[in-house]
Order: C-alpha cells, then structure tokens, then sequence
C-alpha cells in the first residue's frame, strides 16, 4: 500500500464535467482533464484488502489493488503493464464500463469505493502520451489462418490475442469503418473516434488486417469464408432491437435508437445524410422509451441536435439513492444513476408504459398515449406489473426513439449460411471452449452472451481465443 492511512485522508474524487451549455455545443468529450496528483491520491485510498472484491468482480479479472498502488507511488508506466495484461483495451473499459469493480470496493462498506474508472482511463492516456503503448507483432508465426467476424470491442479483443499467438488474423466488418457500436451507436461525447483509431493503428502495426464492407452472409458467402480459414469467430453482436408492439408503430418519426445514434456517429465522421433518410432531432418534442444507457444516449444527442424537449419513459420504478436491505455489498448497487446526458435536461418518467402512437393525417407520430403502472411481488417474489386505474395521460410528440435493449443477434446470413445452432434465449449457442455446433465455428461476446457490458465482450474475446489457440495447436 502506498499509504495505509490513504482512504482517511482523501475523499473519493471524480472527474468533472465541462459546463453544460459549453458541451451541449459540440460532440467532444464530456468530462475535463483529471490532475495527475488528484489521481495518485485515489489511488492511495485503495487498501490492498485481504480479499479483493473488486478484482473478483471484474469480468476480466483485472488486478486493482496492484495498479492503484503503482499509481499512487507514481509508477505509471509499470501501471499500464499491469493494466494491460488483463484487459486489450484500458481506454474503452476507462470511457464506457459502468465500473462494476467499485460496486465490490471494500470502501463501500462504509465509505465512498476507489475511483477505479477514472485510475484507469488516466493509466492508459499517460500510456498513450508518452508512447508506452507499442505494437506487439507476435514473435513467431503459425501459419494458421483465423477470421474475426464483427469488430466490436469483443472481435477487436479475439483478433489482437490471435494475432500475438502468431496466427494470421483477419476482421470482416460490414460497416465502411472499424469498431461496430464503438464506431457507430455510441456517441463521441462518449467516447472519441480518435480513441478507436490509435489503437486499431496498433494492432495493424502488430499484422491484423481490416476489411470493410464486408457483410457476411450477404456479399460474401459464409461457406466461402469458412473453406478460407482454419477457425472462424463469430463476433456480430446483439443487433436485434426489442420492437414496441403497440397501435401506431408504423408511423413515421418512429425509429429505433440505433438508427438514430449511428447517423450522427456518421455526421461527426464527416459523412453527409441525404436529406430524405436523415432523422434529427432539432426543434422536435422527443420521447426516448428506454432508459437504460442507450436511452441516455438519445437524450444527450437530441439535446445537442436541438430538441424542444426530450422526456425519457422508463417501465420500472425508480431505483432508491442508497443500497436496499436486499440489495448488499459487494453485489451492484442498484441505486440511481444519472448519466451525463441526464444532467444536460430533459425529463425522465419511471412506472410508465406506452399503450398506443397518435398521427395525424400525413402518417406523422404527433403524441403518445401511456399509462402509470405499480409493482409488487408475487407469493414466488417474483416482480409484477399492474396498471393503475384512470393514469392514462396523453403527451405531444414529434420523434419517438426505441431504446428497449435487444433481443440477439440477426439470424439472417451468416447464422443461417453457417447453420449453427441456437440457444433457448436466441443466442449462438457455445460449448464450453466457446465453439458452436459447427467444428472450427466460435462465438464471443453478445453474440453468444447476450447483450451485456463492454468489459464482459472484452473478456469474452479474450476467452475465445485462448479457446481458438488450442483448437489449432492440437493441444
């Protein structure tokens, strides 16, 4: 331990937000610059437990205690090669994991967790300033062939570990642009673009080779791809929206978030909307319905695209300030949470479920009809959902975005063409090395998972190719 009296002495800091009106003006990055002293004191709170929770409740099993105590003696550099022997990329876990170590942090207990997300991300910028982070290319070759279906977070993860074993690496991905969700449908308030790009410039200096535009299953056969390689990664994600079955769906001003976001990842990449497909935001009253992060997501974009008003509709209740008596440490707090883009305005809703979508004669969403619902348990505890008599309210409308997670993975193309099986839940089912039904067929990440965080795709490719690299050596 840097220094034992560490957590007594410091409070829990966090990183701050640029003004409000300032952010709201542009896509850059929410949050200011943390000063490096103020990140060596965080780090000396952590108390280098007997027991620590927060490395159990990472899904990569990063090592924190270990990295906090570097930081805070000011050895960055070893800090980063701690950080990076357990996670590809410190620098995506640092803008977008929801830092489920610090739900686990001992200091919770009684006191505010490590700010282990911020430690983090400032490990891998120090990393990245002074040019600690460096190709790897493996040392020796395999002459084995693999391919990397989906380059999200987890596809990325798979083909840098891969290609360090020594095989011969290639990502398909059917966008015109490297990083799936990272790329297009988190917005670059989030994270920036740029901060994909350095490190995709890495694992090209390190021999993965990119390919775009490429769709399997649709402009490239499945069959084809399979015959070309020794092993195939399946690495597509959970595409699939949840769908709102509800009277009015079909009317125009009705979309899925994902339509919505991906195209203003497009703008702030400088690609041009035709006007016809172009769906904004500015000068509309907007409903987001969902309001989990891709809901927030909206209402930070509509904001900055100019929205008269966006409201956030979410059908559970609100979650409590502090931990339920059946909610303990070190489980996740389920405790309310407010995202940047909930700071920036708008309106948020709990117990609210929509019954109907109003137009007008053009076919245009003008208002929604919703109802209040209650909660309660069952005799078995399970959660139910009754709507409270005489709640239904009318509100205007002009764009209604649909932010209610997703269902799994398209089933179209390369599932079909590959004929692997399913999972109960639609998912592409795996054994326990993470192959498919199909020999020489893997799959990681939301794919196969299900929808779930970017620090669980991250270890998910991880997993899968250790799995792949005994699949080819025999061993």
């Amino acid at each position: 331990m840097g220094d034992v009296e560490g957590f007594l002495k410091y409070e829990r800091q966090e990183p701050h937000g640029r003004p409000v009106t300032e952010r709201l003006a542009d896509y850059h990055e929410v949050y200011e610059p943390v000063d490096e002293n103020v990140v060596m004191q965080q780090g000396a709170r952590c108390m280098d437990c007997g027991i620590p929770y927060c490395h159990v409740a990472c899904p990569l099993g990063n090592y924190i205690p270990g990295f906090n105590d570097l930081v805070s003696e000011g050895d960055w550099e070893r800090a980063l090669t701690l950080l990076h022997r357990d996670n590809n990329f410190p620098e995506f876990t640092g803008h977008l994991c929801p830092a489920i170590c610090e739900g686990s942090c001992s200091l919770g207990l009684n006191f505010q967790p490590v700010a282990i997300k911020m430690i983090e991300l400032q490990i891998i910028e120090r990393g990245f300033a002074e040019g600690w982070v460096r190709p790897q290319p493996p040392h020796r070759l395999t002459g084995k062939r693999v391919a990397v279906v989906g380059s999200g977070p987890s596809g990325l993860a798979a083909a840098q570990q891969l290609r360090r074993q020594g095989h011969e690496v290639s990502v398909f991905e059917r966008a015109d642009r490297i990083g799936g969700l990272l790329r297009y449908g988190i917005p670059d308030f989030k994270i920036e673009k740029q901060i994909i790009d350095r490190r995709l410039a890495q694992m090209e200096a390190e021999g993965v080779s990119f390919h775009t535009g490429v769709h399997v299953g649709v402009n490239m056969s499945a069959e084809e791809l399979y015959t070309s390689f020794d092993a195939v990664l399946l690495t597509g994600g959970s595409r699939q929206p949840r769908d709102l079955a509800v009277e009015g769906r079909q009317l125009d001003g009705v979309y899925f978030a994902m339509e919505f976001l991906a195209q203003q990842n497009q703008r702030c990449a400088g690609d041009v909307i035709p006007p016809d497909d172009a769906i904004v935001a500015q000068g509309k009253r907007v409903v987001v319905i969902g309001g989990g992060d891709t809901g927030a997501d909206c209402v930070g974009t509509s904001l900055r695209q100019g929205a008269i008003h966006v409201t956030s509709f979410e059908l559970m209740p609100q979650p409590p300030l502090q931990r339920a008596q059946d909610n303990p440490w070190p489980e996740w707090p389920l405790v309310l949470r407010k995202a940047s883009s909930h700071e920036e305005g708008g309106e948020r809703i709990y117990t609210v479920q929509t019954k109907r979508l109003i137009g007008d004669e053009y076919g245009r969403v003008t208002a929604i009809e919703a109802v209040r619902v209650s909660w309660s348990r069952d005799a078995m505890g399970r959660m139910q959902m009754q709507e409270i008599p005489d709640s239904n309210f009318t509100l205007p409308c002009d764009l209604v975005l649909l932010a209610m997670g997703f269902t799994g993975p398209e089933r179209d193309g390369i599932i079909t063409q590959l004929g692997v099986e399913l999972s109960p839940r639609g998912t592409v089912k795996t054994d326990d090395h993470k192959m498919t039904s199909r020999r020489g067929v893997f799959a990681a990440g939301d794919m196969s998972r299900g929808q779930s965080l970017i620090v669980w795709a991250i270890a998910e490719g991880r997993a899968a190719a250790k799995e792949i690299g005994h699949f080819l050596s025999g061993q």
